[in-house]
């Protein structure tokens, strides 16, 4: 391309190193540098040990803070609302806007309970359960992020759940009004202005100041990914997140000005950030290319746009719009683009993604904000089993199984042969017991 300060790397399907090249700029191993797991484990058996003290410690540490207690880390419900209400009137409506947009895709969502009767008299079902407390993990290290406590909140508000803690390593001031903004729309009982591993840590284990939650969400920096890894089993937890992804799939028929900006738009998030742009039309190629060294200099985070381009971004050719779809299934993409003709059928090819965004216009940046559906999803190839946060993360679903006699009996014949095989004598007499009159 013309500008020679950015170097995207492009890759040609058809070649025979093509694999091993593409899983090279995927490079996932993160999560697996022994140092930072150290790291992370030294913090998270403080906090399990000391509680507030080691928070406290490590609050004021990595986050140039000055608390001398908890409750000055402590946003109240009041607080919040004293947010929401001395926001610009601009600010307030389209945050509200996007709450209820976000509020009315999570409401169809909703799971009931259910249950049916079958010949015998026999009832089965699923009760479904919102979770007792839930903790959201915001980030605010580079950027406030107001989104990531509706797309959060919400969907928990509407599952039910009793009470939803949140953290955020932004202090309660008029600089972070829209994130204290967004959690009183989001139903938020209490934030604590906490980051990193030390605020997973103190939702997991509980401390002084910090109730113990049920289940954690929410993304975060590598080290509160890590937490979230090492403290799953002790608690619940909706995924693990990595960088943010965005993969574009063009037939050649979106100006090349859009396609360039989405791939900004994701790559401007940090250095880490993964952008991949795949068509079969290689001129068109060629042509957002020029886009992005012509609109590259106009970009207020070019520097980290530039970086994440050149460390992790890729432009790929291959022959078919079929072969894009099965290279990006390969990929798993938190966001996948189909920035083409006829979307709907190029999705039938499609298997793994953590959200498709269907057409020309529409731009990933869209679901971030408003579009609906909670932009919290999964990334590093982890879309191939995990899907996007929804109401179902913080509903439990329980078995129901009520039996009549005569279901009893008709049943008890089956488990009892079954678990006199699997040498289980106490399980077979347990059974034989609802045959007997």
């Amino acid at each position: 391309m013309s500008d020679a300060t950015l170097k995207i790397s492009r890759l040609d399907s058809r070649a025979p190193d093509f694999e091993r090249a593409m899983n090279r700029m995927l490079n996932r191993s993160l999560l697996g540098k022994p140092e930072l797991n150290a790291v992370v484990f030294d913090i998270l058996e403080a906090v399990r040990s000391r509680g507030d003290a080691a928070v406290l410690e490590y609050t004021n540490r990595f986050d140039k803070r000055d608390a001398k207690d908890m409750q000055s880390l402590t946003v109240t419900r009041e607080q919040m609302a004293i947010s929401l209400e001395r926001l610009p009137k601009q600010q307030a409506q389209a945050l509200r806007a996007a709450a209820q947009r976000i509020r009315d895709y999570h409401e169809i969502q909703k799971a009931d309970s259910w249950q049916y009767e079958d010949a015998q008299g026999s009832v089965y079902g699923q009760k479904v359960t919102p979770l007792d407390r839930v903790g959201i993990y915001v980030p605010g290290g580079k950027a406030n992020y107001p989104s990531s406590m509706l797309m959060n909140g919400i969907p928990a508000q509407v599952a039910g759940v009793k009470e939803i803690v949140a953290v955020v390593p932004t202090a309660w001031d008029e600089r972070g009004d829209l994130v204290f903004a967004a959690a009183a729309l989001a139903g938020v009982d209490r934030i604590y202005t906490v980051g990193g591993a030390q605020a997973i840590a103190a939702l997991a284990y509980g401390t002084e100041s910090i109730a113990r939650v049920d289940k954690i969400t929410g993304p975060g920096n590598i080290y509160v990914a890590l937490a979230k890894k090492m403290v799953f089993g002790e608690v619940g937890i909706d995924m693990i997140a990595g960088p943010s992804e965005l993969t574009i799939i063009c037939d050649g028929s979106t100006d090349p000005d859009w396609v360039a900006m989405d791939l900004f738009s994701q790559a401007e998030h940090d250095e880490q950030a993964q952008s991949i742009l795949i068509s079969n039309d290689a001129d068109y190629l060629d042509r957002v290319e020029q886009s992005i060294a012509r609109l590259l200099p106009t970009m207020e985070r070019r520097e980290i746009i530039t970086k994440s381009l050149e460390n992790r971004g890729m432009i790929i050719l291959t022959e078919t719009l079929e072969q894009a779809a099965q290279i990006s299934d390969s990929i798993a993409p938190e966001h996948l683009e189909l920035s083409v003709a006829d979307p709907s059928a190029l999705a039938q090819h499609v298997n793994h993604a953590g959200a498709l965004f269907m057409g020309a216009y529409s731009a990933e940046a869209l679901g971030d904000y408003c579009a609906g559906p909670s932009h919290v999803l999964p990334t590093s190839g982890t879309a191939r089993f995990f899907s996007a946060l929804g109401v179902y993360d913080f509903q439990k679903r329980s078995s129901i199984i009520q039996c009549s006699a005569a279901g009893a009996a008709e049943l008890a014949q089956i488990a009892s042969e079954l678990a006199s095989r699997e040498f289980l004598p106490a399980h077979a007499a347990s059974a034989d017991y609802r045959r007997r009159k």
